[in-house]
C-alpha cells in the first residue's frame, strides 16, 4: 500500500466492498479518521480507528483492532488478534480479544471483556493519532520509502498486500441515508452501497451498484456496467458515463460525455457540450 500524501485526504471504497444490512464489510484493512460517524459496523482485517469516532454497529477485525480516546462503540467488539484501548472509550457491548489487550483509563465496555493474552490497563499512547501524525511529517520532508516502509510494517502481510485498505477521511458521516465527505471519494469495482454519496470529486469504478445520489462540486465519472439509483449533480465540475453504465436519475453538470450503450432515464442539464460514444466495431 503506497501513500504519497495524507493518507486521509480520501473517501476510499476499495474493490468487493459491500453494505450488508448493518455492516460494512471489506477483505482489507479500515481506517476511519478522527470525529467521523460510522453508523454502520464494520467488517474487516485491521480495524484502526482515530480520536472521538462512532460506530453505531460491531467491529469485527480478524487481525489487530485500535480505537483511540473518546471513541464510542454502539455493539460488540470482537477481535482476532491484539487490541489497542485509547482513554474513555466507550463499548456498548461486549469486548473479546483473542491475543493481548492494551485498556486506558476510563474505558466502559458495558457487557464485559475478555482476552486469551495478556492485558494491560494504563494509558496508552493514541496509536492512530501518532501514526497519521507520523506519517503526514515523513511525507512533508520528501522521506516517502520511509512512510511506505512504516505502512507496511504495520497493517500489510503477504496474503493482504495487495489489498487496498477501507478509507474514511476525518469528520465524514456515513450512513445508509448518506455518505458525506469534504474530501475526493473513489469508490472501486463490484462494489454494493447504500446511501447518497456527498464528495469533492466522486469516481466510481466498474460493475458497482449504488442505491443513492451522487453529488459533487467538482468531476463524477461512473465506469462500465455501474448502476446509480439516483440522481447525479455537479456544481461545476464535469461528468463521464462510461460503457453501458446506467444513472436512474436526473443528470445536471457542465459538460457531459456518454458511452455508447450508457443510460440516462431522467433529464439531462448540461451547460456545456455533451459528446455520445460510439460503438467501435471490429475490424473485418
Amino acid at each position: 500500500m503506497a501513500f504519497s500524501r495524507d493518507p486521509l485526504d480520501e473517501l476510499v471504497v476499495p474493490d468487493g466492498t459491500e453494505a450488508k444490512e448493518v455492516d460494512l464489510v471489506t477483505d482489507g484493512d479500515v481506517f476511519v479518521g478522527a470525529r467521523s460517524t460510522v453508523e454502520f459496523g464494520v467488517r474487516g482485517r485491521n480495524v484502526l480507528a482515530g480520536e472521538s469516532v462512532a460506530f453505531g454497529g460491531a467491529i469485527e477485525a480478524e487481525g489487530d483492532c485500535r480505537l483511540d480516546m473518546w471513541c464510542d462503540v454502539a455493539e460488540n467488539v470482537l477481535v482476532g488478534q491484539d487490541a489497542y484501548i485509547g482513554e474513555r472509550v466507550h463499548v456498548a457491548g461486549e469486548m473479546k480479544v483473542a491475543g493481548d489487550l492494551d485498556i486506558g483509563d476510563d474505558v466502559e465496555i458495558e457487557e464485559g471483556f475478555e482476552a486469551n493474552g495478556w492485558i494491560v490497563i494504563r494509558n496508552p499512547m493514541p496509536t492512530i493519532v501518532f501514526l497519521f501524525v507520523y506519517l503526514k511529517h515523513l511525507l512533508l520532508i520528501g522521506e516517502d520509502e520511509t512512510a511506505q516502509q512504516l505502512v507496511s510494517e504495520l497493517v500489510d502481510d503477504d496474503e493482504q498486500a495487495d489489498v487496498e485498505p477501507l478509507v474514511i477521511p476525518k469528520n465524514a458521516t456515513v450512513s445508509d441515508d448518506a455518505w458525506r465527505v469534504s474530501t475526493p471519494a473513489t469508490i472501486g469495482d463490484d462494489c454494493r452501497l447504500h446511501g447518497n454519496v456527498r464528495a469533492e470529486t466522486i469516481d466510481v469504478g466498474e460493475n458497482t451498484t449504488i442505491f443513492g445520489s451522487l453529488r459533487a462540486r467538482g468531476d463524477v465519472a461512473v465506469d462500465d456496467g455501474s448502476r446509480i439509483h439516483g440522481d447525479l449533480t455537479t456544481r461545476d465540475g464535469n461528468v463521464t458515463i462510461e460503457g453501458d453504465a446506467r444513472i436512474l436519475g436526473d443528470v445536471s453538470c457542465a459538460d457531459l460525455e456518454i458511452g455508447p450503450d450508457a443510460e440516462i432515464d431522467g433529464t439531462i442539464r448540461a451547460d456545456g457540450t455533451i459528446t455520445m460514444g460510439t460503438t467501435e466495431r471490429d475490424p473485418e
